[in-house]
């Protein structure tokens, strides 16, 4: 199975952070991302969760709906 990946600006929109707080994510390794051939980041939605006692942790939406891009 193919897992769903979304563009950090959308991971954004999804979880109502800043760019930085994301690319914080991705270096600290809290979501994981794959590169592009083309060098862009993609991350890998099922890696986005919330921790209710954990305000570090990313979030996201219940339900959502991601720009169909693989």
């Amino acid at each position: 199975m193919e897992r769903k990946t979304i563009s950090i600006m959308k991971a954004c929109e999804l979880v109502g952070v800043s760019r930085r707080t994301i690319y914080n994510w991705l270096s600290s390794g809290k979501i994981e991302y794959v590169r592009t051939a083309g060098g862009s980041v993609r991350i890998f939605v099922d890696t986005l969760w919330r921790d209710p006692n954990d305000t570090e942790r990313p979030a996201v939406a219940a339900v959502w709906h991601a720009d169909g891009r693989n």
